[in-house]
C-alpha cells in the first residue's frame, strides 16, 4: 500500500514540530539533515514529505497532492480552506494583533474609517467590520511594521510573538485578534481512501501533544 504524503512548512514551525512528528513515527531529523536543496523527500517506509512555503501547505492538502500537512491557524482562517483539523500541535505560538505608532494613536470608532496594512486582508477586514469600522486594507507582504512607521497606514495587523520588533520600531500593540498555533490538517478524502494510515497517524500525534502523555508510548506506531 502506498505511504502517506505530507506537506510540511519549511522553517521554524517544522523545527518545533519535529519531536511530536518523531514520537508519531515520522522522524525527519536525518532526512532533513541530508536534504540539501531537495523539496521532495522519499522516506524509507514509503512516505513522502514535500517541503513547501508555510502559506502553501493548505493548498497542497486541499487539492489532494498531500494527505496531511501542518499549517497555522492564521493561514487557515485567512484562506478559508475546506480541511479537517484534528489536532492543535501547540507549536508556533503567537498572536494576530493590531498595532500602531506610539506617537500617532488612532481613535477607532463605529462608523469611522482608517487605513490598515496587513498580510491578512480577509481577517483584518472581518475584524474591523465587527466594530462597524470601514477599513481601507493595504496588502503588504514584507515588513508590515513599515506601514505604521512611515504613515502609510493608521494601524497594522500582523503576527506578534514577543513584541520586541514592535517596541524597537516605536510601535505598540493595541488589541489581540486571535491566538495562533499550528494545526495538523488532513485532506477529507484521505480519511476515506487511506483511513487506517491516516487515523493511526492522527492518534499518534494526538497522544504526543496531549499533556501528561508519554512520547515514548507512541514511538514506532507507524
Amino acid at each position: 500500500m502506498a505511504g502517506l504524503i505530507f506537506a510540511m512548512p519549511k522553517g521554524r514551525i517544522l523545527e518545533q514540530a519535529l519531536p511530536a512528528l518523531a514520537a508519531a513515527g515520522l522522524d525527519l531529523q536525518e532526512p532533513l539533515r541530508n536534504a540539501g536543496r531537495k523539496l521532495q523527500l522519499e522516506l524509507p517506509g514509503g512516505d513522502i514529505v514535500l517541503l513547501v512555503k508555510p502559506t502553501d501547505v493548505p493548498t497542497y492538502v486541499e487539492y489532494g497532492v498531500a494527505d496531511i500537512g501542518i499549517a497555522g491557524r492564521d493561514t487557515l482562517e485567512e484562506q478559508g480552506r475546506d480541511l479537517y483539523e484534528p489536532v492543535d500541535l501547540g507549536v508556533g505560538l503567537c498572536r494576530l494583533a493590531i498595532a500602531e505608532h506610539v506617537d500617532r494613536p488612532t481613535r477607532v470608532r463605529r462608523g469611522g474609517t482608517l487605513r490598515v496594512a496587513t498580510k491578512y486582508p480577509q481577517l483584518a477586514k472581518r475584524h474591523y467590520l465587527t466594530k462597524g469600522v470601514q477599513a481601507e486594507i493595504i496588502p503588504l507582504y514584507g515588513s508590515v511594521e513599515l506601514g505604521a512607521i512611515t504613515g502609510l497606514a493608521d494601524q497594522i495587523v500582523d503576527l506578534v510573538e514577543s513584541g520586541e520588533t514592535l517596541r524597537q520600531n516605536g510601535l505598540q500593540e493595541v488589541e489581540t485578534i486571535m491566538t495562533v498555533t499550528s494545526r495538523l490538517v488532513v485532506h477529507p478524502a484521505s480519511l476515506k481512501l487511506k483511513i487506517h494510515a491516516v487515523s493511526a497517524f492522527i492518534e499518534a500525534i494526538r497522544d504526543a501533544v496531549e499533556p501528561g502523555q508519554s512520547l515514548a508510548k507512541v514511538a514506532g506506531t507507524r
